[in-house]
């Protein structure tokens, strides 16, 4: 009797870790629309970074598919496909620029006071060989 008790209980643990993602993936948003209010920015010159001033940016996450790591950046020329790495509470969505520079936005799970997903965004860039790097705080509205 233990034994078939302790063989069901594990059935249904496994039956529940095999649907588990798939039921996660169904739920999850597949659109994040991220407003970036906060952010400083470093110019590196002369032998230094100095800070210059960081403007607001926004940013649309689409057709999110965690499950095959892939969304789109929508832009004026265009949607871009960028990465996506799960994480225990949070989406980090890497695009690599076309001249290799990197570019990283985690959204956060849903805060429930505030009504949206806190998220940071990075930029990691160079103008003529010199670094220009940011970084953005911010909340997302989800799908």
């Amino acid at each position: 009797m233990i034994l078939n008790s302790h063989y069901k209980s594990t059935v249904a643990v496994l039956g529940f870790a095999v649907l588990a993602p798939a039921l996660a993936s169904a739920n999850e948003p597949k659109t994040y629309t991220c407003a970036f209010e906060t952010g400083s920015v470093l110019a590196y010159d002369k032998g230094a970074f100095k800070p210059e001033k960081a403007s607001a940016l926004k940013i649309e996450i689409a057709t999110v598919d965690a499950e095959k790591q892939t969304a789109t950046l929508a832009g004026q020329g265009g949607d871009k496909q960028i990465r996506v790495v799960r994480a225990v509470n949070a989406l980090h969505f890497l695009e690599v620029a076309g001249e290799g520079f990197l570019n990283v936005t985690t959204v956060y799970d849903r805060d429930d006071i505030k009504g949206a997903h806190p998220a940071v965004h990075s930029r990691h860039f160079g103008i003529l060989g010199q670094p220009l790097v940011s970084q953005f705080t911010g909340f997302c509205q989800s799908k």
